[in-house]
């Protein structure tokens, strides 16, 4: 399977003409009987070779750790960090392979902010400024700082310099996870501020990640809207952007609710379905289906409490299933033919969207 990008650098690179890949597209689009912006597409892996490198990377990452840890903790995530690094250098750089470089980021940003937050608590435990216990006092401070305000402030200072580093990766490498990578760090430094001013408001950390959530899902289509048939890395970079910015959104949303504290009345449940039509609607005029995956727990949940307080409480999991499941194979089904009306009634702003193109007859 070859993606967007690829065809698009094969004729930059003279090996198929500009027609030719048109041709192409066109083909494939009619065969599948969807345009290929629908597809969502993503590289993950270009064969069982990236399954196989992937793996190898793992057991090398896992003994880093371990040599690391046997030495200094921070020196484990410092390990992993550049040893992903300087693996990126050959299986990113030069061999261009999708799963091993997806996790090879990870596993970068992962061990920054791994170092970091350790190195940063064990040297103020190592001056005396602070105690690893749930009460955690500031030398020479007039008064104590709560050890939830304590970790909240490690937090944003972590998840800042995760930011940075990120950043040179994107420069080095320009692996599209990574921007949602770093978006989703720039979101953990501002909630992690509100928690250290506000540590014992559960409610108002929730509302900045839902606030952080928005802004990464606006930054997403902007990535989107400069890239509507969806041929360049770009649409990549939206892809992981929307991926990162719809468990944001739903889940603060969703607690913001209370839908898991006590059992759910009719009331809660209602609204809870409502959201995720609007979820729906959502979905359908960005073509992009992940603000659905990270809701339908919420959703199954509100479905099972509605039919639980009808009186079908023994089929009221299978019922669930059968109405969500059976929804969300319609909605796969005539994807298109429901997106025809929710673009054609944005307008201007329906026009800059993913082109939503009829099915053809079979």
């Amino acid at each position: 399977m070859y993606s967007e990008a690829e065809i698009d650098d094969a004729v930059t690179a003279g090996v198929l003409s500009a027609a030719s890949a048109e041709s192409f597209r066109g083909f494939v689009a009619l065969r599948r009987a969807t345009p290929a912006a629908d597809e969502e597409q993503f590289r993950l892996i270009t064969g069982f070779n990236d399954i196989f490198v992937a793996i190898a990377i793992v057991l090398l990452l896992v003994a880093m750790w371990q040599v690391g840890d046997a030495l200094w903790s921070p020196l484990s995530a410092l390990a992993i960090a550049a040893t992903s690094w300087g693996l990126a250098e050959y299986f990113t750089r030069v061999r261009r392979m999708a799963l091993p470089s997806i996790l090879l980021l990870l596993a970068f940003a992962g061990g920054v902010a791994g170092f970091v937050g350790m190195a940063l608590f064990i040297g103020l435990e190592a001056i005396g400024a602070v105690d690893a216990q749930p009460q955690v006092v500031l030398e020479g401070a007039p008064r104590a700082v709560s050890y939830e305000r304590l970790q909240a402030g490690l937090g944003a200072i972590t998840a800042a310099l995760t930011v940075g580093a990120t950043w040179l990766h994107w420069r080095r490498f320009h692996v599209p996870i990574t921007i949602a990578a770093g978006a989703a760090a720039v979101v953990a430094v501002a909630v992690s501020i509100v928690v250290a001013i506000m540590p014992s408001v559960m409610s108002v950390a929730w509302a900045a990640l839902l606030v952080g959530g928005l802004g990464v899902f606006a930054f997403a289509m902007r990535w989107d809207l400069s890239d509507r048939e969806r041929r360049t890395r770009r649409a990549d970079v939206a892809f992981w952007l929307h991926l990162a910015a719809a468990p944001m959104i739903a889940h603060s949303l969703f607690n913001l609710l209370g839908v898991f504290e006590g059992d759910m009345g009719v009331g809660t449940a209602a609204v809870v379905l409502i959201l995720y039509v609007a979820f729906a609607v959502v979905a359908l005029a960005t073509d992009r289906r992940a603000l659905l995956v990270s809701g339908l727990a919420y959703v199954l949940y509100a479905m099972a409490a509605i039919i639980r307080q009808s009186g079908a409480v023994e089929l009221s999991a299978a019922l669930t299933a059968l109405v969500i499941g059976s929804a969300l194979l319609s909605l796969s089904a005539f994807w298109q033919t429901m997106r025809q009306p929710i673009v054609a009634g944005l307008g201007a702003w329906g026009q800059r969207l993913p082109p939503a193109i009829p099915r053809p007859a079979s």
